[in-house]
């Protein structure tokens, strides 16, 4: 995705959530899965969400709790399990000793790493 075209799609993202409403979300929502890749759609609503922290933190409260879908959300999930996971391993931490993933993809972190990281 060019950058002008995440800007365009984030821009309607904020829009939408902005409203509060469910219905004109949800419309974006799929529309931008026609368009998008399940990963691509991810990262925008990661992008958007991050914009909008910075004015209005209610309304990703909002977003996570009523618009984004399953999908989406295991999408956005498995980006953070990775980055979270690379992280760590540049922190010096060991696959399978200190942090592994199961089946799911859900990381696994030791209690002691969690105290670290």
């Amino acid at each position: 995705m060019k950058s002008l075209e995440l800007e365009r799609e984030t821009s309607k993202v904020i829009r939408a959530i902005m409203t509060r409403n469910s219905q004109i979300g949800s419309d974006i929502i799929t529309h931008l899965k026609t368009q998008l890749t399940p990963r691509c759609l991810a990262g925008v609503m990661l992008v958007s969400i991050e914009r909008l922290l910075e004015f209005d933190a209610e309304a990703v409260v909002w977003t996570i709790e009523n618009l984004i879908p399953t999908d989406v959300m295991q999408e956005i999930h498995s980006i953070f399990s990775i980055n979270i996971y690379k992280h760590l391993i540049a922190q010096g931490c060991v696959p399978g000793r200190d942090l592994s993933v199961d089946a799911n993809g859900q990381l696994l972190i030791m209690p002691r790493v969690k105290k670290v990281a």
